[in-house]
């Protein structure tokens, strides 16, 4: 199984998502409760376009329980992809779940940031991404204002006069 899962993955990396889907099919079908399997056969749908069909492999892989690499982007899988199929509380809800879980995992704050948003919470999304931001950029720019725009990042709303 080991073969066919490594060669399924390097399908879907160099976009031969048909034979990648083949070997997939085949996997799942003798080992439905394989997490791994599920992992990247939602993983495959995802990279396909086909959202929707991700949700219930990556649900399914990390209930069956993941090695921390695979949760890591599984739980950044399904957050990003009930986003976009329009679940924003389940998306900011997996996506918490996966920063608590992995705090310095820079990825996590950004998504959240965009389902914050679509759930109208401007200020808490800007304030993720302003410190992603000040924290992460080797812009000089951005490096010589980083305690303003940490100090700024969550108090967008207060004036000073």
């Amino acid at each position: 199984m080991t073969d066919k899962l490594a060669a399924a993955v390097e399908h879907r990396r160099a976009q031969r998502y048909d034979d990648a889907r083949a070997l997939l099919a085949e996997l799942y079908a003798a080992n439905p409760d394989d997490a791994q399997v599920n992992y990247q056969y939602g993983w495959l749908h995802d990279s396909m376009g086909d959202e929707s069909g991700a949700v219930p492999y990556y649900e399914r892989a990390i209930a069956l329980g993941l090695p921390d690499d695979d949760l890591r982007g599984a739980l950044l899988g399904l957050g990003s992809t009930y986003r976009t199929v329009g679940q924003y509380e389940k998306a900011v809800d997996t996506l918490r779940h996966g920063m608590a879980q992995f705090p310095q995992a820079g990825e996590f704050p950004v998504f959240l940031a965009m389902a914050l948003y679509n759930m109208g919470d401007h200020a808490q999304a800007m304030a993720l991404l302003l410190n992603a931001l000040a924290t992460s950029s080797t812009d000089p720019g951005i490096q010589q204002y980083q305690r303003a725009i940490l100090f700024y990042a969550d108090k967008l709303d207060e004036t000073w006069g």
